[in-house]
């Protein structure tokens, strides 16, 4: 996934790397589920990064407010934070699916002299620049949710985009015994999870008779997820199956079928407690994907780890099996809202201020 893997430097600034066959690392729980990339043995150097507390950790987030999924990653990264009573300072910006902001809001961190940045890219190419020149001056970056062409981050942390799709493909190419036509309901455009989710899809439909006959991007929004799918349903509603790339979209289309009183086809899902109550109370097929916010604080963790002076991988995946509805009704929680996305790590008390039902 990630594109032109390039030498390190050699300066005293650079990020200097020891496979585990020559040291051997505890291994740091950054998040369950997340697991370092097989095949890649490069790690941080012991110390590497080691520093007194209090820290000023800094965060570039793509879009905080891009749904509600992004919402809730960025109370994760926040609650993980406050957790810590060695994080003197959290500085959490928000590039608001801005390419330009996103570059300016590392450079600011950057000139803050953070101690660590965490970083999402909005597209594969957004943050490359600022990644460097961070890690030239010696501040660890740790990137996750979204892909970048640079290898020269410090540790990447990436719930894999292609495996989630392609999770939801195979469930579809099951439920239809490999032939008929489906939807798909895209996410943000030229965003790097939108981009390796619909590859996975391609993946799973490859040597079947299922068709792609209609597809747009919803934007992982509600609103503009039902706008597609009605769209789309008007056009023609006889439709096999359904592919949509995040759980706002596929609630947004469950409600097309229902407004319509047309029988909901096999449709997949994500860990979104909105989606969860629709699923089991109308008992469509469907499958959840895992891509827990908690990625957030995973991003936290994987930064106080190297000021702690741990090692860590320099890269990690995050492709943990698709839920079925029995694992859906175990997380699902009628007091909390739509907005609710699981696995998370916020504690009750946050669960109830950002998302109870009031």
């Amino acid at each position: 996934m990630h594109q032109g893997m390039r030498a390190l430097g050699l300066g005293l600034m650079a990020t200097i790397w020891l496979g585990v066959g020559v040291v051997q690392a505890e291994e740091v729980n950054l998040m369950q589920g997340v697991t370092p990339r097989p095949g890649d043995e490069r790690m941080t150097a012991p110390d590497q990064f080691k520093k007194n507390g209090p820290w000023k950790i800094g965060m570039s987030h793509f879009g905080v407010n891009a749904n509600t999924w992004t919402v809730q990653m960025a109370h994760d990264a926040e609650a993980a934070a406050k957790l810590d009573k060695r994080i003197g300072q959290f500085i959490l910006l928000d590039a608001n699916i801005s390419q330009a902001k996103q570059v300016a809001d590392i450079e600011d961190l950057i000139a803050q002299k953070v101690d660590a940045i965490i970083v999402t890219p909005l597209t594969p190419t957004s943050a490359d620049a600022g990644i460097e020149k961070a890690v030239a001056a010696g501040i660890p970056v740790i990137v996750h949710t979204g892909l970048t062409e640079t290898d020269k981050y410090t540790v990447d942390i990436q719930g894999g985009g292609v495996h989630f799709g392609k999770v939801m493909g195979d469930f579809l190419v099951k439920q239809l015994h490999g032939k008929g036509n489906i939807w798909v309901l895209r996410g943000l455009p030229a965003h790097p999870e939108d981009i390796n989710r619909y590859k996975g899809l391609l993946e799973a439909l490859k040597g079947t008779d299922i068709k792609i006959v209609a597809e747009d991007a919803g934007k992982w929004q509600y609103d503009v997820g039902k706008q597609v799918c009605e769209t789309f349903y008007l056009n023609n509603p006889k439709v096999d199956g359904i592919w949509s790339s995040g759980a706002d979209m596929t609630r947004a289309c469950v409600d097309v079928f229902q407004q319509y009183g047309a029988k909901i086809p096999p449709i997949t899902g994500e860990g979104n407690n909105g989606f969860f109550a629709r699923w089991i109370e109308l008992g469509f097929p469907s499958i959840s994907p895992e891509y827990g916010p908690e990625q957030g604080a995973a991003g936290v963790r994987a930064a106080v780890a190297l000021l702690e002076g741990k090692q860590l991988h320099k890269r990690y995946v995050y492709e943990p099996e698709g839920w079925d509805l029995e694992k859906a009704k175990k997380y699902y929680r009628k007091d909390l809202s739509a907005n609710a996305w699981f696995p998370t790590s916020l504690t009750e008390q946050d669960l109830q201020k950002y998302y109870g039902k009031h």
